[in-house]
C-alpha cells in the first residue's frame, strides 16, 4: 500500500504549518495510519540575514508559507482527515477536485527526497560514459562531486584531452 504513496501539497492558513503538521502527526499515531499517511514536511531553507546592528545570522525560513507537504496514500478517508484538520484550507489541485500528486521531479527539486547514487568508482579510475551525446566513450575520472550529483570526465576527443562533466549515473568503471 506505501508503495502507491506520493506527495500532495496542503494548502494551510499563513502561519499554520506547524500547527497542522503536528495535527497530522496525531492523527496519524492516535489511528495507526502510519501505512497511510508516510511523511508530513514545511519545506525550510537556511538564509543569512544581516540585522540592524551589522551582526550576520543564519535563520530557517519557509521555502513556501502556507503549504504543507504530504507523503499519503490518496484515499477517502485519508483525503477526509487531512481537509479537516484545523488551519488546512485544502489540497493543491490542477483545476479538477482531486488533489494532485507532485511529480518526482518537483519532489527532488523541492528536496523532500533525496536519491541516493552510490558512486563505485574513484578519482583516476577509468570509466565509460553510458548516457548523453558521448556514450561509449571511454575517459579517466578527474573530479567527483557526489553534492553537485557531478562527475569530471576527461575524455580523448579528435586527439585532444577534453575535461566532460556528467552527472553520476552516466559513467561506469571499465572492467579491466
Amino acid at each position: 500500500m506505501a508503495d502507491n504513496a506520493k506527495w500532495y501539497v496542503v494548502h494551510t492558513y499563513s502561519g499554520y504549518e506547524n500547527a497542522v503538521k503536528t495535527a497530522i502527526e496525531k492523527f496519524v499515531a492516535n489511528r495507526h495510519l502510519e501505512d497511510m499517511i508516510l511523511d508530513i514536511q514545511i519545506p525550510m531553507e537556511t538564509v543569512t540575514e544581516v540585522t540592524e546592528s551589522g551582526a550576520v545570522k543564519e535563520v530557517e525560513r519557509k521555502t513556501f508559507p502556507g503549504y504543507v507537504m504530504v507523503k499519503m496514500v490518496m484515499t477517502d478517508d485519508a483525503w477526509y482527515i487531512i481537509k479537516n484538520v484545523r488551519g488546512v484550507t485544502g489540497f493543491v489541485t490542477s483545476g479538477s477536485t482531486k488533489p494532485t500528486p507532485l511529480t518526482e521531479d518537483e519532489v527532488l527539486a523541492l528536496g523532500m527526497e533525496r536519491r541516493e547514487i552510490v558512486v563505485a568508482y574513484n578519482v583516476g579510475d577509468q570509466v565509460k560514459i553510458t548516457d548523453g551525446p558521448l556514450a561509449t566513450f571511454l575517459g579517466t575520472v578527474e573530479e567527483i562531486e557526489p553534492e553537485k550529483n557531478r562527475v569530471c570526465v576527461v575524455v580523448s576527443m579528435f586527439g585532444r584531452e577534453t575535461p566532460v562533466e556528467l552527472e553520476l549515473d552516466q559513467v561506469e568503471v571499465v572492467e579491466r
